[in-house]
This record gives structure tokens, sequence and C-alpha cells, in this order.
């Protein structure tokens, strides 16, 4: 068969990865980690909670479709005709799991032997779809029940409310699960037809590192992976302004303490664009209101915050943005000195000192990273799907200047753009 193979090297770490692009229309990547006990898996698609509305070369305009189908599917696809997928790994000894974020859908499994038996497992039951109506009305109680678990977790409402108060129409903001709603919508014939759409090879990506083999997991794969066209597979999205829909939400349920997340929404990007928006971003959480940051220090001696507090730059197709959160008393004060530092920083300037130090940090994080399987079949897989190189992470890191990360104290906190989201006490 003819495959499309190279070896790409990064003499910046000298580490090496091999790229196959199969004769199937399936992205492969290999990093063979010698002297590893472990090996990780990931058979991912491009496909999460937000693509709800797609077309491909059969169809004549774009389709709608309910929230929460990509997580169904996942569900779905565990089930095969004859037995359960579980019971086929516990013979190989591989621990399986998947998982449905809001912009993919990954199957994965890590073993310490057998990698390939279990590959083959993987390959197969993720192309072999079984749903029957049957199946799907019990699924819809199953993932009912999930939904209203859910909405009792006071963490997972309070940072939905934040989406909702940050995008006016982006579906990033419904829950992954979707509502109980839009899931009694689903049945079988909706299942296959998104199955079919996103499930071709040609929108997937399988992601391989450990003690392996080229040749011994490319030869699974001629086994395995049958052919698909490329069906043009579109996605779209409602338009989206810069503009938040509102500045706060509040929320009271049964917590001890308040919750609370604080979002900036940014202008969402693409490829390395994104990549470098995200390093930019990053460093910048860290210099403002990390663990090392003069106002984290500050909050934490005055009780306004405790270990709790953490931040996060959360990105995908259409959406950017920078959030923290944590526990607080007072998380409106919180809001109003996090606002008051960024002012600061903006007249005073950032330290450079302590940027340098950051940057180190997390660039060695990175390296780090090369040595666990695991980290490097996420890395693998999320440059596939965003569309870099997994080598320009490192390289973004390294490149990044004093100058860009000022830059980006404007572009990525502007208070205008900010909301808050409060779970308080009943």
């Amino acid at each position: 068969m003819g495959h499309e193979i190279k070896v790409v090297k990064n003499e910046r770490v000298g580490e090496q990865y091999t790229y196959v692009k199969h004769s199937s229309g399936l992205n492969i990547y290999i990093w063979e980690l010698n002297g590893f006990s472990t090996t990780d898996a990931f058979f991912g698609t491009k496909y999460g909670s937000i693509n709800t509305r797609f077309k491909t070369n059969k169809d004549d305009d774009f389709v709608d479709v309910p929230e929460g189908i990509a997580h169904f599917l996942e569900h779905k696809l565990f089930e095969n005709e004859d037995c359960d997928v579980f019971e086929l790994y516990a013979k190989t000894g591989a621990n399986a799991n998947a998982y449905t974020s809001f912009d993919q859908t990954v199957y994965l499994y890590n073993c310490t032997d057998k990698y390939l038996e279990s590959l083959e497992i993987l390959l197969s039951f993720v192309q072999k779809p079984y749903f029957t109506q049957e199946t799907v009305d019990k699924e819809q109680g199953i993932i009912g029940q999930e939904i209203k678990m859910v909405q009792d977790s006071p963490d997972r409402q309070a940072y939905f409310n934040l989406l909702k108060c940050l995008f006016v129409n982006h579906p990033v903001k419904v829950d992954i699960a979707g509502t109980i709603e839009s899931i009694a919508k689903i049945d079988a014939d909706l299942l296959y037809r998104c199955y079919h759409t996103f499930y071709n090879l040609n929108n997937m990506a399988l992601c391989i590192a450990g003690n392996v083999n080229v040749d011994d997991i490319l030869k699974v794969c001629d086994e395995q992976l049958k052919p698909c066209e490329d069906i043009e597979l579109e996605t779209a999205f409602p338009d989206e302004p810069l503009e938040i829909a509102q500045d706060s939400y509040v929320e009271k349920m049964k917590v001890s303490m308040p919750i609370f997340y604080i979002g900036y929404k940014c202008q969402p990007k693409k490829g390395r664009e994104l990549l470098k928006a995200q390093a930019t971003a990053s460093i910048l959480t860290s210099l403002i209101m990390g663990t090392t940051s003069k106002l984290y220090k500050e909050l934490i001696e005055e009780g306004l915050i405790n270990s709790q507090f953490g931040t996060e730059v959360f990105f995908g197709d259409g959406y950017f943005t920078c959030i923290c959160g944590g526990e607080s008393k007072n998380p409106k004060l919180v809001k109003e000195r996090i606002f008051a530092e960024i002012e600061r920083l903006k007249r005073e300037g950032l330290d450079r000192e302590q940027f340098e130090i950051i940057k180190k940090s997390v660039y060695g994080g990175i390296i780090r990273g090369f040595n666990n399987s695991e980290s490097c079949v996420s890395l693998m897989l999320n440059a596939d799907f965003f569309g870099f190189d997994p080598f320009d992470d490192v390289e973004t890191y390294a490149s990044l200047t004093f100058e860009d990360v000022t830059k980006g104290l404007y572009e990525f906190f502007d208070s205008e753009k900010a909301a808050i989201s409060i779970v308080e006490p009943v």
C-alpha cells in the first residue's frame, strides 16, 4: 500500500517521531521511546460537543443536529454487537478509556505489554458502530442521569455560567453532554449520520508513543483500517461578537463557601498563531496571578483566596479565553483586585526577571513531557487537530519575547470583555 512516511526531527531538543499519511486517509504519529515500559495510544476524531453544524460534499446545505451527540456516540461505541469492548481489553491487560471534549473525541489505552493486540481492539471497535433504537433509548436514560448529576456540581455550574456570560451564540457555552431536551431528539439514524460524517479516517488521527516499532504498528494498521473517501467535511458556527453576553451571573447552591470563575474573552486564533497566543496568555496569567505573583501572595495572606485558586487558558475552534477561579468569601473583591492589578501592570510594566523565570519553567516542563508517553501522544494529537507540528510548541516558547508578553497584556486582558460567575451558599 502506498503510504507517505517521514521522520520529523527537532535539533533543539534532540527528539523525533514518525509521521505516516496512511493510504486509508488516516494521519498516524508514532514516537519510539526506547527503553520505556509503558505504551500509550490515542485514536481521536476532530469531533466534539461544539460541532453541531456541518456539511459534506453529499449535502446541499449545512445540517444542524442536537447538542450532546458527540458524547452520546462515544458512549455507544464501546458496545459491540456481541460483547463489551472492556472485556476484550481485559484479555490484553490494557487500561482503556475515552473522553469527549468541546472539540475532540478520543479513544485510548495504555499498557505495559501486548500493545499490538490492544491496537487491534482499538482500531476494530472504533470502526464498527452498532446502534439500535432500543439501545439508544436505554442510553438516553443513562446520559440523562449523568446530566442531572452534573447540574448538582457547584464547580461545573459556576464554570458553564461563566461561559454563558462570555459567549452570545457559540455552542461552547453548552455542557458537553448536552441537555435533557437535546438528547431526547437523538435517534439511531442520527447517530449513524454523525458517525459516518465525523468518524471518517480523513478527520481522525492515531498517535502512539512508547517502546514501539513503526513497522509493526503499520502492519496492524494495514490489516485493520478501512479506506475512506474524503467527504470534504466542513464545520460552521453561528457568528460570535467580540462583546460578552453579560458581565456577571450569580446562582445559589449548597456550598459552604462561594465558588467563582472570572474570564476574559479574546479574539479566537488558528494554527501557529493560536500556539503563540496560548503561550503568551499562559505566561501572562502566571505573571499576573500565578502562585509566585505579588497579587497571589497578597490575596492568600488576606484570606481572600485559598490553595484552590487556579488559572487556565481555554481555547478551541472559534473561542479563546483566559480564566481564573476558586473559592472566596468575597469573589467580587477578588475580581476588583485582579482588575486593579492588571491596570497597575499596564501602567508600570511587567517584571522582566519574573518573565524569564516563568518562561524557563514552562519550557522545562515541555522538555520533561518528552519523557512521558502519555504527554507525547497528547501533544501529537492536539498538534494534528489544531493544525501545527508537535515540535512547534517548544519552538514557540523558545522564541517568545518579553515584548510579546507585554503586548499580550493589552490584547488578552480587556476589562470590558470580562465576566464573573459566582455560586454562593443558599
